[in-house]
């Protein structure tokens, strides 16, 4: 484990014409998030038109809705951009109390917004509703890449990583408090991640995984739709019209796409058959559409996304080492989310609400994915103020 950590921290890029390679990354890895923001803008209208349509809407509601919340994003992507590294770094204790503040305003103040069973959305003064759960896993990326680069070496003493496991634990319950048991779990797994990249040992991982599964198994099984949802999925048969009907209907999608799709805007299963196409289920959408050429494109962009931002933690002549733990923990939160996604939407896994990052509706999602790749951009770049 340590042989690891030294390599995430110390690694440069060790290829042929690496450097030039290197030079280019931060341009590539640009190009890369405003292609896959633009396509999932796109597929996001396609899948969501008819049901705008089917609440009396503008037919593209859906799609300036999160055009603007891309808008939005300019500002932090600007602020990331421009303020110093170590300004940042002094801030990040206040960015973890915020999110820590709105996620008690969601649970037991009358802003908060309850949906489809789970407490989640904040609501103030007429304003946009927000996702505060979201916000937590930028918040908690700074919170562990200050704390921990501002220890170096002591690092090795694993008495240190008490601390921000017991406020990884806070924010977790927090966020399961209002029944959003996927985005506690993506957390978790973040912040397990960034643990071992800051030197954890095995041991102690092993150690804190003990302490936290069996709060986690109660609280999966402490709710009955989740118990159903498991057994569904075990056993995809026991509800073929119910809580399986969503995954069902989805792999019908995949499948009608074959190989070059069906065409843009030319899908059938967006118009009602396919509850939360536009959102949880739109990569069946995109399957239909566009088949199997079209989702490896995607893909592609995918993959070259999470290379280049685990380059961008590798760099050691990048800004720092807060830069580069911040762009890990970033890139891991981004590439869990679409992997769990994706899973799901093929029955790999049981339903949950994830959203597929830069292609699901959700303005706070996209403006918390677009700033994370403004913190990975800068890591990449290597800007030092």
């Amino acid at each position: 484990m340590d042989e690891y950590n030294d390599y995430l921290i110390n690694t440069r890029p060790a290829i042929k014409g690496g450097r030039h390679v290197a030079d280019n990354a931060p341009f590539l890895f640009a190009l890369v998030t405003v292609l896959l923001t633009a396509i999932g803008l796109v597929m996001l209208y396609s899948a969501s038109y008819n049901e705008a349509l089917s609440f009396e809407l503008d037919h593209a509601y859906f799609f300036y809705r999160q055009l603007t919340f891309a808008l939005y994003a300019l500002v932090p992507i600007a602020l990331v951009i421009l303020l110093p590294s170590p300004l940042i770094r002094r801030l990040s204790p206040l960015s973890l109390l915020a999110v820590v503040v709105l996620l008690g305003l969601t649970l037991f103040s009358s802003y908060g917004q309850q949906k489809f069973g789970s407490r989640r959305w904040l609501e103030i003064a007429g304003l946009p509703s927000i996702q505060p759960s979201e916000f937590a896993k930028i918040a908690i990326a700074l919170y562990y890449g200050s704390y921990f680069s501002r220890r170096g070496e002591s690092a090795l003493d694993q008495r240190i990583f008490i601390t921000p496991a017991l406020v990884a634990l806070v924010v977790t319950a927090l966020i399961l408090a209002g029944r959003d048991y996927s985005s506690a779990l993506l957390l978790l797994a973040q912040c397990c991640a960034m643990l071992v990249a800051s030197g954890l040992r095995w041991q102690s991982l092993v150690v804190l995984f003990g302490f936290v599964t069996p709060p986690a198994l109660v609280a999966l099984l402490g709710q009955g739709y989740r118990i159903r949802r498991v057994a569904s999925f075990l056993l995809p048969t026991l509800d073929p019209s119910g809580i399986n009907y969503q995954v069902s209907v989805s792999l019908k999608a995949i499948r009608r796409g074959g190989v070059f799709g069906v065409g843009l805007g030319n899908g059938v299963y967006k118009e009602g058959l396919l509850p939360e196409v536009h959102s949880d289920f739109i990569f069946a959408s995109i399957c239909e559409e566009i088949g199997l050429v079209g989702v490896t494109l995607i893909i592609t962009l995918f993959i070259i996304f999470i290379h280049l931002g685990y380059t961008a933690a590798r760099r050691r002549d990048g800004e720092d080492r807060f830069l580069s733990l911040v762009a890990f923990g970033l890139t891991t939160m981004i590439a869990l989310q679409a992997l769990l996604n994706l899973f799901v939407v093929t029955g790999l896994l049981p339903p949950t609400g994830v959203p597929l990052p830069f292609f699901s509706q959700g303005g706070t999602s996209l403006v918390v994915v677009l700033t994370s790749c403004a913190f990975i951009y800068r890591a990449l770049a290597g800007r030092r103020q």
